[in-house]
């Protein structure tokens, strides 16, 4: 299964949400590529439905579930509730949903 972690240029919760992404797959078993998608700039918001750094995708979903139907769009910084990087169980859940479809 193919992981994308989109974000911009200095971001400080790209590389955390990384190591966060390894360690679930690791701890559940899961085979994932990852794979970085640097995001450029507004021009590319839209196109790969980015909701602020980092975005996290798996197979081409994003893996919150409250951000799969909405086009709030935006090159900022990007909140999983009151944190910058997605939970682990929101991690776990994803990989886990994609893995069995």
């Amino acid at each position: 299964m193919k992981v994308q972690v989109l974000y911009f240029e200095g971001c400080p919760n790209h590389e955390p949400t990384l190591a966060l992404i390894r360690e679930v797959a690791a701890e559940t078993g899961t085979d994932v590529t990852v794979e970085t998608v640097e995001v450029g700039g507004a021009e590319d918001v839209e196109r790969l439905r980015f909701f602020g750094s980092p975005t996290v995708q798996v197979d081409g979903v994003d893996v919150d579930p409250s951000a799969r139907n909405s086009t709030n769009y935006a090159f900022g910084c990007r909140m999983y509730g009151t944190s910058g990087v997605p939970s682990k169980k929101l991690l776990v859940e994803a990989l886990s949903k994609r893995s069995t479809e």
